[in-house]
């Protein structure tokens, strides 16, 4: 009887735990999702030129097949097999490329090295030169050849190599490149045939725990595949990019994986494996990809024009503390603060005022000032831009024209030839226009610093794109001419500069 006691007693701790395990997978892959069938490409998808759902054996399904993928994509039954993850995995792999670089990298020798050089007789000049690989990975979005990664995968490359996955390489071209967003965009040369483009996602559909894989070439490994779930969105403090919304997965992404897919399982392109947070280097759990619906207006910029036209409005802003919303009478959530409106900026012709807080931007709730930059920059230049302001208690509704706004990375004159100017610093007159546009002071008076030669002397002494140059030995300028007579006279110089709203002396000698 006993005996009979204990069997029946560990039949029912044996079922308790397959409850507690069935109840977990459920959780953890969502297989008690209502099941209905679900279209495999995204509405729009890929840059107008994505190829229709392949049915091959090894490919991605169509509908029929995908009948077992729930509204929230998870893993299903298909057929008593389990296949939906294998097909979404072997056909997404087929858009991922690895991407390797070459960079050659110029420097001035020092004075010792020179001398170093011209006593053992060796030729070389004043230079040295040296070459630099890097991997990373790509993803194709058109079937025409156009390729995404990022920027830091391809910057300052001198030649750029993609291996398809049918080991297939080529030679690609960079179109574009948006270093603010970490995001560049490459054409492969030589129209190459049979190539597989990918599907954006709307990325704003994408939910939190929604299964998700990342596909790259971490430590050089193509075409590999890990899987996660989406563990936040809309990441914009991780200060790793001047525009952040990230989507975070816990899906493993190492070094290599930069310019990867990360992708739901209907097989559309979620975003752009951007990081991780890591204190060993390797993946602990915390990665960031650039959300598809941030891509697409970059990608159409960059083919359109050659790089990336953002919105402008010309306001100063803050996040809404609970002491600001009472000092206010913002009685609402969410919302952001307007500190200063621009001189003659869309914001002031629309009626923007300083104090009003701003609740919508194009039918959109505002939460944080990174939601605001984001949605601005991304509305592009020389469009409306609808918005929902609460001033004093009121609801009002404001209409502005942006305008383009100024790149602080971009030089407003191409970037400084070797020796072609003075001491390696080249300048334009500060104008009232220019000033708006660089978001300085109005009131400043002399020259911009738009651009700096690499190791020459205006480099060594800390001079950056974004200077202005008030005076020259204690005397203003304000003509270009002026300031490269003084540099060309090779002797110590005392320059005046403002930066980050404040002035600092910075010595010249030559």
């Amino acid at each position: 009887m006993a005996r009979e006691q204990a069997a029946l007693r560990a039949a029912s701790v044996l079922a308790a735990a397959a409850m507690v395990l069935a109840a977990f997978a459920a959780w953890r892959w969502g297989l008690t999702e209502p099941v209905r069938a679900e279209p495999w490409l995204s509405p729009g998808a890929s840059m107008g030129s994505a190829v229709a759902a392949p049915t091959g054996p090894g490919q991605a399904p169509q509908a029929s097949a995908l009948a077992g993928v729930a509204g929230s994509p998870a893993l299903q039954q298909v057929g008593g097999n389990l296949t939906v993850l294998s097909d979404v995995a072997e056909s997404a792999v087929q858009s991922v490329v690895n991407i390797s670089t070459t960079k050659v990298v110029q420097r001035l020798l020092s004075d010792e090295e020179r001398m170093f050089r011209r006593f053992w007789g060796l030729r070389g000049g004043d230079r040295d030169e040296t070459r630099s690989t890097s991997l990373g990975s790509g993803v194709i979005v058109s079937a025409d050849g156009i390729v995404l990664t990022n920027n830091h995968v391809v910057d300052g490359a001198t030649a750029i190599q993609v291996k398809l996955a049918d080991g297939r390489e080529l030679a690609a071209k960079l179109v574009g490149a948006d270093p603010r967003a970490d995001l560049a965009v490459l054409r492969l040369q030589g129209k190459p045939a049979q190539i597989k483009p990918i599907a954006l996602a709307d990325s704003d559909k994408v939910r939190l725990g929604e299964v998700v894989l990342a596909i790259g070439s971490p430590f050089g490994l193509a075409q590999s595949v890990s899987m996660g779930i989406v563990s936040a969105k809309g990441r914009a403090d991780v200060h790793i990019a001047d525009y952040e919304d990230f989507i975070q997965t816990d899906a493993a992404i190492n070094p290599g994986n930069s310019g990867g897919a990360l992708v739901n399982l209907r097989g559309e392109l979620v975003g752009i494996n951007t990081a991780i947070a890591s204190s060993s280097g390797g993946s602990q759990g915390i990665g960031f990809a650039i959300p598809a619906n941030m891509l697409r207006p970059i990608i159409k910029s960059l083919l359109e024009t050659g790089r990336v036209v953002r919105g402008y409005l010309g306001v100063g802003i803050q996040a809404m503390t609970p002491e600001l919303r009472e000092a206010f009478a913002a009685n609402v959530a969410g919302g952001v603060l307007v500190t200063e409106v621009q001189p003659d900026s869309p914001a002031e012709r629309a009626g923007l005022q300083r104090g009003d807080v701003v609740l919508e931007i194009s039918g959109k709730p505002i939460d944080s000032p990174q939601r605001f930059r984001n949605s601005v920059a991304q509305a592009g230049a020389d469009v409306p831009l609808p918005m929902v302001v609460q001033r004093q208690a009121q609801r009002i509704e404001l209409t502005a024209q942006l305008a383009e706004a100024p790149d602080p990375r971009q030089a407003a004159n191409p970037p400084v030839p070797p020796g072609g100017a003075a001491k390696g610093l080249q300048v334009a007159a500060l104008t009232a226009q220019l000033a708006r546009q660089q978001q300085l002071p109005t009131k400043l008076r002399g020259l911009l610093v738009t651009a700096v030669e690499p190791q020459s002397l205006a480099d060594k002494a800390g001079f950056e794109p974004g200077d202005v140059i008030l005076e020259a030995d204690r005397h203003a300028v304000l003509q270009p001419a002026e300031l490269q007579q003084l540099l060309r006279s090779n002797r110590p110089l005392t320059l005046l500069i403002w930066r980050d709203g404040q002035a600092r002396f910075v010595a010249l000698t030559p």
